[in-house]
């Protein structure tokens, strides 16, 4: 299946506080899209920054009307804006890429000539990345213990830089989740998906966004929308536990029953102290379960008050369409 020369590409670019890295961005990916031959537009998401990114939006629009804007009324995280851009974007094709330039625009017409080839989705495959050590780990850990736990393919060390048609678009559009992992719902799809391995670049200018915290909670999110093995693991937990006690209760008896022989070897019987052992023990297995449980409450809570998932403060070039998620 070949796609058309004619067809329109769109570009949804979340921005926080990016005032150092915009003026390259611009640069860069102007460069790039005018050599793609074909119709395009990009969407900035400005993500409730509070530095001087939203004028520097405004300035690009206004030198080239295909830079579209959009400003939230606070920050409402790094998926919500990759989901609001989404959202307007009227493009026959949809490429995510990050503001900081780590995912170069120069990679880009390679995705676009996978698509023509007649994939539906092709998503990047990150090597070489330059974070520390730790950041690293942890990516690598997170995307192979999630492919554990859920029923379809994930693809490994692929981030959200990708470009995905307009059906995957309108599939991801329809879909009610509230807390999105938007590489998760991509994969979740299926359909005719490919991967292009490419260097993941250092920073160009700024510092990181997603800190520990971010990275935990977006972990969490992955794990959450996709996976009930946490709350599965209750059982077989609990079984062990049972089994410990059992092992425990043997004991016990045996430290009676021979008590001059384990006396001998130090393990003589200690009053109480059994107890306080399973008391501590079981009492810290109740917690840990009830805080993953109190996880997905939390996210059936949230998704049942049905709020927005975003508030549009101010838009530049943005072509109508009716959203509750505007004001």
């Amino acid at each position: 299946m070949n796609r058309k020369d004619n067809m329109k590409i769109s570009v949804v670019i979340p921005c926080f506080n990016e005032q150092e890295v915009l003026p390259e961005l611009f640069l860069r990916m102007q460069g790039a899209a005018e050599g793609w031959g074909k119709d395009w537009e990009i969407i900035c998401v400005d993500d409730g920054s509070y530095d001087n990114t939203w004028n520097l939006l405004c300035e690009q629009h206004a030198r080239d009307p295909r830079w579209i804007a959009l400003s939230f009324s606070r920050n409402f995280g790094h998926q919500t804006a990759v989901s609001a851009g989404i959202f307007h974007a009227t493009g026959d094709a949809v490429i995510i890429v990050d503001a900081d330039l780590q995912d170069p625009p120069e990679e880009i017409h390679r995705f676009i000539g996978k698509w023509q080839e007649g994939y539906d989705i092709v998503y990047a495959i990150r090597t070489h990345r330059k974070e520390g050590i730790f950041k690293r780990l942890s990516y690598w850990a997170f995307y192979r213990i999630m492919s554990k736990m859920i029923d379809f393919e994930l693809p490994l060390d692929s981030g959200d830089f990708c470009l995905m048609d307009r059906k995957i678009v309108d599939i991801l559009n329809s879909l009610p989740e509230r807390n999105r992992f938007v590489r998760g719902l991509r994969a979740w799809t299926g359909f005719n998906q490919t991967g292009l391995i490419y260097e993941r670049q250092a920073r160009a200018a700024g510092r990181a966004k997603y800190n520990f915290k971010k990275l935990r909670r977006l972990a969490i999110d992955g794990v959450i929308s996709f996976s009930s093995v946490p709350l599965s693991l209750a059982a077989h937990l609990g079984l062990f536990v049972s089994l410990l006690s059992f092992t425990g209760i043997i004991l016990l008896i045996l430290q009676r029953i021979y008590e001059s022989f384990f006396e001998s070897i130090g393990l003589g019987p200690k009053p109480g102290f059994a107890i306080i052992i399973a008391i501590l023990f079981l009492g810290g297995v109740q917690l840990i379960y009830l805080g993953v449980i109190g996880q997905y409450l939390g996210r059936i809570y949230d998704e049942v008050k049905r709020r927005p998932q975003w508030i549009i403060k101010q838009s530049l070039g943005l072509a109508s369409k009716k959203t509750t998620d505007e004001l």
